[in-house]
């Protein structure tokens, strides 16, 4: 049974990519993209016409690795954004962080093992999942960092924490999309699994449209993947 049916003919549908299509990985670089999901994507974006995008705080260059599929997408919660799967990437004028930013979360990581900076071009993201001890200090750093800065905020995530730009979240993505073909005049449904995906959820009601969070509307990636391919499924029985 569809418990959230859409009508494929009239919607917008915008996707967190970790914790939401996939399962979160131990580090960024070691998730894992199940063999069907490129495909099924790429099919349920023609049915879309078009207007299927990823929303996600990574860079636009490591979800096209992962998926390698052409699909609308923002990256960096906004801050580039590919507004169709033929059209090129338009990245913000924001600013980058004090380069000692980095570098001192770096050296705060390096005192717990497993903990890890990923840097971006707008910020960077403290990820301690695999030094859950490093989770404390590493906000108090951070927002000591943060304490003087108007143009950057720390943006909790699942056992990360993320310096981003204040002007760009997941909700001024959904905007912009929904601003511009393919997206313009469709009902949103934004799918996510984190707290950074709630501005995304909003600006999709706000659109008269839904914010669904993943854990209580699927429960698992696995399950949310289930539902995409039955929304695909009508296609396939037609081409058999």
């Amino acid at each position: 049974m569809n418990a959230h049916p859409i009508a494929l003919d009239r919607a917008a549908l915008f996707l967190d990519f970790d914790g939401t299509l996939v399962e979160i990985a131990p580090r960024p670089e070691a998730v894992v993209i199940p063999p069907a999901l490129p495909g099924l994507l790429r099919r349920l974006a023609t049915r879309l016409e078009g207007a299927l995008a990823i929303v996600s705080g990574r860079p636009l260059a490591e979800l096209d690795s992962f998926l390698k599929v052409p699909l609308a997408m923002a990256g960096e919660h906004g801050a580039v954004l590919r507004a169709a799967p033929d059209s090129r990437a338009e990245r913000m004028p924001l600013p980058a962080p004090p380069p000692d930013w980095q570098r001192q979360a770096k050296a705060l990581a390096a005192r717990f093992p497993g903990a890890l900076v990923e840097p971006k071009a707008h910020g960077f993201v403290l990820h301690f999942r695999e030094a859950p001890e490093a989770g404390a200090p590493g906000r108090d750093l951070i927002e000591g960092l943060l304490a003087d800065a108007d143009d950057f905020v720390l943006m909790p995530a699942h056992m990360a924490w993320e310096v981003k730009p204040r002007a760009v979240s997941k909700a001024s993505a959904v905007q912009r999309l929904m601003a511009r073909a393919p997206f313009a005049g469709r009902i949103p449904v934004f799918i996510g699994d984190d707290v950074t995906d709630e501005a995304g959820m909003e600006a999709a009601r706000s659109f008269g449209g839904r914010g669904l969070r993943l854990q209580e509307a699927f429960g698992t990636p696995a399950a949310l993947r289930e539902w995409l391919a039955r929304l695909d499924a009508p296609a396939e029985a037609t081409a058999r």
